[in-house]
Formats: C-alpha cells, structure tokens, sequence
C-alpha cells in the first residue's frame, strides 16, 4: 500500500517539472515573438522609466505632425 507522504512527493515532484516546463515554454515564446501584429517591439521600451532626461533620445522619434490626434490626423497648426 503507498502511503499518503509518497504520493505527495510524487505529486509535488510532477508539478514542479510541470511548471517548470511552462516557465520555459513562456520564455521560448516572449523571446521568438517580439514584435507585436503591427511590428513594434516592446522591448525596447523597457529603459523608458530609467531613461527619461530631457537630453536622452527618444525611444521611436515621430514628429507632431506625423502622430495622430485622438484619431484624427491634423498637422500641429490646426490646433
């Protein structure tokens, strides 16, 4: 008869390998699809908060008049 601390062993043996599997798993597949459905790779925002002095470049530079507005493109002037 197995007693009740071998199954727990077993059973605690088989969830870690378990989660370790998804661990891995979830890594693989961050790392091989960067890039989101439009093309823009998250990581590269990551430094955001570290890097953000008014004299530090930008993380991807677009001008005002190239971002849009709530929507709806307009240039800066028509503000």
């Amino acid at each position: 008869m197995v007693n009740i601390a071998e199954l727990q062993a077993y059973g605690y043996f088989t969830l870690t390998i378990l989660l370790v599997l998804a661990l891995y798993g979830y890594i693989y597949h961050l790392y091989s699809t960067k890039k989101d459905v439009d093309g823009v790779d998250y990581e590269s925002y990551s430094d955001m908060a570290l890097k953000d002095d008014i004299d530090d470049t930008p993380v991807s530079p677009i001008s005002d008049d190239e971002a849009p507005l709530e929507g709806v493109k307009r240039n800066r002037r028509d503000i």
